[in-house]
């Protein structure tokens, strides 16, 4: 998965990007920067307005994130803005100039991360129950032809006694610790700040019997084949990892889903009356359109059914998704 993903001829080393082979939040409306804007407005507001506000995006792509929050940044904030896009993939043209691109988050940050649709491309290893216990997941590169090695080491076993157990021979766990361990260093490198994991995810309570990993290629899921030719992506177990960062010295944390978060920085999906569109018919439909985008963002069957991590570390977490329940 390391080799196929970022390896010198992986799948996001050679400068693929999400957005040509699944759809983002990101790219699904610009209501979600927007409503990341509101979320750096009220970061800001806590930490007491700094002469310098971090806004890292772990996992860029595009930097289309970024882009769309220096837009729709207000005239207080703009000036202070340090936006920063941590990507393996060359900078693509038309970043603003303003984004520094780098490969590593910065060692110190005053502000927001965020890490959209990141933790489930950091690579991990499969396991497979077997009567005489767990067996790592071979697999054949070029053909993807699966067979069961020896036992994975002792860290891996920890963590799948405390976070997956296996129970059933046939049932499969994805060892998240790599993931723990990534998330971990974001939130370390938090001076005063916020950091928000957004993924597909599931907990110790609902872990999918057989795993999750799979592949994406050009819009459509295809077999997890790890030859670089697609997306090998695996759900994140954002309760380890919300431990990992508890440990890693956040003093706050929540783990709520993204409708509930985008509903409490006001993207309500509401239809705008119908009365509107006597009085201002270019408005109802800007109004509409809103709406709908809205709704494809906090749809629970879709991208409002990611998991949102936020850990704070020397200040409070933001109270418009503070207090959203999943």
């Amino acid at each position: 998965m390391e080799r196929a993903l970022y390896g010198e001829d992986g799948f996001y080393r050679r400068g693929e990007r999400p957005a040509e082979h699944f759809r983002t939040s990101v790219h699904a409306s610009p209501r979600f920067a927007q409503a990341v804007a509101r979320l750096l407005a009220e970061v800001d507001a806590a930490l007491g307005h700094p002469p310098r506000l971090d806004l890292v995006d772990v996992g860029a792509g595009s930097g289309r994130l970024l882009a769309l929050v220096l837009a729709a940044a207000g005239p207080d904030l703009a000036p202070r803005l340090a936006p920063t896009a941590v990507e393996i993939a060359p900078r693509p043209d038309g970043v603003p100039g303003a984004v520094a691109w780098r490969s590593d988050p910065p060692a110190s940050v005053t502000g927001l991360v965020i890490a959209n649709e990141w933790l489930d491309n950091v690579p991990l290893d499969v396991v497979e129950q077997t009567p005489d216990g767990p067996r790592a997941v071979l697999v054949d590169p070029p053909t993807g032809a699966e067979t069961l090695g020896g036992p994975p080491p002792g860290d891996a076993l920890d963590w799948l006694a405390r976070w997956w157990p296996l129970r059933a021979p046939g049932d499969r766990a994805e060892i998240g610790g790599p993931r723990c361990a990534a998330w971990a260093d974001v939130v370390g490198r938090l001076e005063r700040g916020v950091a928000i994991a957004i993924d597909y995810a599931h907990t110790r309570e609902a872990r999918p019997a057989y795993g999750t990993l799979t592949g994406y290629r050009d819009g459509a899921t295809v077999p997890p084949v790890p030859d670089g030719s697609c997306d090998v992506t695996a759900h994140v177990a954002l309760d380890a990892c919300a431990a990992a960062g508890e440990r890693a010295g956040a003093t706050a944390t929540l783990l709520t889903t993204q409708r509930a978060a985008l509903r409490g920085l006001g993207l309500a999906g509401t239809r705008p009356p119908v009365e509107l569109a006597h009085r201002d018919p270019r408005g109802y439909v800007a109004a509409l359109c809103a709406a709908g985008e809205d709704a494809e963002l906090t749809d629970p069957g879709g991208l409002g059914g990611f998991g949102w991590l936020a850990q704070a570390v020397g200040a409070p977490l933001p109270a418009q998704i503070s207090t959203a329940s999943p």
